[in-house]
């Protein structure tokens, strides 16, 4: 288990304070889990303080000791009532602050009023762009967490390759897939930033149940155990000659990355093989296109385009009615993060330090879905692709 270096805490709220001094913030407090785990090492139950200069402070209600191991802050304060922080601040030398960025993406208005009344006179607005922005570029020490979630799904994918057989359920595979993956050091929970993004593992799916859409806003949703979590594997058992997709998410130490492999017991039709060929040409075409500089909503379209060219207008992404208007997201601590390869990105551009999954998917209604999905890192350096299973059709 690793615990986040005080040098790599440091980092991320200076860079946080250069993007509050030129919008004019004096303070940003951070509330939500996955942003508190970025800036603190920990998800103790607070409120992170960011002055625009000078060390946050970490004010926390429960567990206090936790935090005070897991966090390699220095000012880490008991905190038992949103009252208290006038108080807290002035302590440290802090003045109330006039002009306060929360993260309105995601904060309950409960909460958000509540923060009002604490600091009646500031003006508050919203810091989510910010706080995405210091987490879409990674650092080496979050690369390597990164390798090592690849390698979990690595382990995922070859365990796939020995138990896939025809007549288990889709659930059954699942099961089998998590159980390696937890074994493997996954958290169990996928965190997304998204309002209601559920998730576990990921997705596994046999024929026609890996056409079915779902609520979430993803290319594949399928029938789910039940509708109270109307999304992924389901009771069908796995026959012959229909696509078998396992797209899963490793999770290690907080941090994620993505992988899609596709599956077949006895073989697949050609058309279908010919459709998976073609959504690894699609990638390719990507892998020409992402450079630093380039713009997010530039390369889907590009993308897009070829994939239309190729025939799959209406399948491309989804099925007809149901397409997502993306084709690739950023990762790290949460699976939808900064970059957005989709439509209308026109005004942002690529990074070095950038992580992101590419996912190019068909779903043929009744029939199933081919594809491919595989986790990028732009570097210095050019391309890297992390996720490294073979990306070969493996017919069982």
């Amino acid at each position: 288990m690793r615990l986040t270096p005080k040098n790599e805490l440091d980092a991320r709220y200076r860079k946080l304070q250069q993007y509050m001094a030129a919008e004019g913030l004096d303070a940003v407090i951070i509330l939500q889990n996955a942003d508190l785990f970025y800036f603190t090492g920990t998800i103790q139950s607070g409120n992170l303080y960011v002055p625009v200069e000078g060390e946050p402070i970490y004010m926390v209600r429960r567990d206090l000791r936790r935090a005070e191991k897991e966090s390699g802050l220095k000012q880490i304060v008991p905190f038992a009532s949103m009252r208290e922080m006038p108080g807290i601040l002035s302590r440290f030398g802090y003045r109330e602050p006039q002009r306060v960025g929360m993260e309105f993406d995601v904060v309950p208005v409960a909460f958000f009023e509540k923060y009002r009344k604490v600091f009646p006179d500031a003006r508050f607005s919203d810091a989510t762009n910010l706080i995405r922005r210091v987490r879409m570029v990674k650092s080496p020490y979050e690369i390597d967490i990164m390798r090592d979630a690849a390698r979990q799904v690595d382990s995922v994918y070859r365990k796939a390759r020995e138990i896939i057989r025809e007549g288990m359920t889709d659930v059954e595979l699942a099961a089998e897939l998590e159980y390696v993956a937890r074994l493997g050091g996954h958290l169990g929970l996928i965190r997304m930033r998204t309002f209601n993004g559920e998730m576990m593992f990921g997705h596994t799916f046999s024929g026609a149940d890996g056409a079915v859409p779902a609520y979430t806003d993803t290319p594949l949703g399928g029938v789910g155990p039940n509708p109270s979590f109307g999304q992924g594997a389901g009771c069908k058992p796995i026959g012959r000659g229909e696509p078998i997709i396992v797209d899963f998410a490793g999770s290690i130490d907080g941090y994620l990355v993505d992988q899609t492999r596709l599956f077949a017991v006895g073989d697949l039709p050609e058309w279908l093989r010919t459709g998976y060929e073609d959504m690894l040409a699609v990638q390719e075409m990507m892998k020409q296109l992402v450079r630093p500089g380039a713009a997010w909503g530039d390369i889907y379209d590009s993308c897009l385009e070829l994939a239309v060219e190729l025939g799959y207008q209406d399948h491309f992404m989804g099925c007809k009615g149901s397409q997502v208007s993306f084709i690739g997201h950023g990762i790290g601590v949460e699976i939808d993060e900064y970059p957005f390869l989709a439509r209308g990105f026109s005004e942002m551009v690529m990074e070095a330090g950038m992580v992101f999954a590419f996912e190019p998917k068909l779903v043929f209604p009744g029939v199933g879905s081919v594809g491919i999905e595989n986790t990028f890192y732009l570097s210095e350096n050019g391309l890297e692709q992390l996720t490294f299973s073979s990306q070969d059709l493996v017919i069982l």
